[in-house]
This record gives C-alpha cells, sequence and structure tokens, in this order.
C-alpha cells in the first residue's frame, strides 16, 4: 500500500510539500525525498544486517561499503543504493518543509508540524554521519570481531534513523528524537490539517 502521491495544499507551500511526499526531479526516479530518505535507510538497514551475518572480514566489508553507499554516494558511489542517499534527502526534507513554513499563505498547521518534521528529518540525517563513520571503521578492521562489533552498532543505527529513538524507555518515540517514521508521521498529520 503506497502512501504517494498524496495530496498537497495549494500554492508554493504545496509544491514544497509536494517536493518531499510525492516528486522532487533531481531525485532518484524523481521520487519524493521522504521516499527517497526512507528507501535509502532500509537498503543500509538491510546491507548492515547482511554485514553483521557475513562469515569473513571481506563480506563485511564489502556490505559495510553498501551501508556507506546509501547513506551517502558522495563517499562511496557504487553500490545497491539509489545513488541520492539517505543524509542528502532527510536534509533536504527538513529544507524543503522550513520552506513551506516560510511560504506565503503557510498555515499555522504548516508552520507548527514543519518544526516537527524538520527535527525528526534532521536526527536521521545525523544519524547518517555516524554510521559512515562506523562503516569507514569497519573498512579498516583488521579481525571479524571488531568489524561485528561495529556492526552491531551500524545496524542499530540504522533502525534508529527510520524509527527514531525512545529515549524514556516508555514505549514512545517523539518528534524530538524520531526519524524517518516520525517525520512521515508529522507530514501525515500536517496534511490532514489542511483539509478544507
Amino acid at each position: 500500500r503506497s502512501m504517494w502521491p498524496m495530496c498537497v495544499p495549494a500554492g508554493a507551500v504545496g509544491t514544497h510539500i509536494g517536493h518531499i511526499v510525492n516528486s522532487f526531479g533531481v531525485s532518484a526516479n524523481g521520487m519524493g525525498l521522504l521516499p527517497v530518505a526512507f528507501a535509502e535507510a532500509r537498503t543500509a538497514a538491510q546491507h548492515a544486517g547482511l554485514a553483521a551475518k557475513a562469515a569473513t572480514l571481506d563480506a563485511m566489508k564489502l556490505h559495510a561499503g553498501h551501508v556507506i553507499n546509501a547513506m551517502d554516494p558522495t563517499i562511496v558511489s557504487a553500490g545497491p543504493g539509489l545513488g541520492y542517499g539517505m543524509k542528502k534527502a532527510a536534509l533536504a526534507v527538513a529544507n524543503h518543509i522550513e520552506l513551506a513554513a516560510k511560504a506565503a499563505g503557510a498555515s499555522q498547521n504548516v508552520i507548527m508540524h514543519s518544526v516537527h518534521v524538520a527535527t525528526a528529518a534532521r536526527n536521521a540525517a545525523a544519524k547518517a554521519d555516524r554510521i559512515v563513520a562506523l562503516a569507514q571503521q569497519v573498512q579498516a578492521a583488521t579481525t571479524t570481531a571488531e568489524a561485528a562489533a561495529l556492526l552491531s552498532q551500524i545496524v542499530s543505527l540504522c533502525n534508529q534513523a527510520i524509527a527514531g529513538v525512545d529515549e524514556k524507555g516508555d514505549g514512545r518515540v517523539t518528534w524530538q528524537t524520531g526519524g524517518l517514521q516520525q517525520a512521515q508521521e508529522h507530514v501525515n498529520l500536517m496534511l490532514a490539517g489542511e483539509k478544507p
């Protein structure tokens, strides 16, 4: 069940929200920025899992490169990702939602939820930097034990980039500690609030 395309408000506000949810010309296959971020994050998580289960150091390093490719293809250009990168897509989500909030005619609903969407998207982007740094350490590792310890952190961070972090341990993830899922939730709340 695809969440996209979504109905967006008219004018510049809707144009920027549309770039996030429906289509952004320069992104992978012209997809919206948030679907690109999700796709790249899921690819990274899949390859982090494959790396963690790999039997050899070479296989661990190969999949670590695939994780980097999905997070930031400016660092590792070849791999299974879309060639856009989760980090770039998540930062673009934050930028475009803020442009929507600043556009003429933006409602209080858009302005309020834009803060939540941007925060959660930037949280995901920040995880990308940590994931890439750890994956580069995997590529430099000299033992499978060393690589495995790093990969368990990468798997966890990939999950956090998507699902956010339950910092209070109460089973809830808020937009303040959220990831891509919370960005999506708050886009959905924003769009629901825009219905006439």
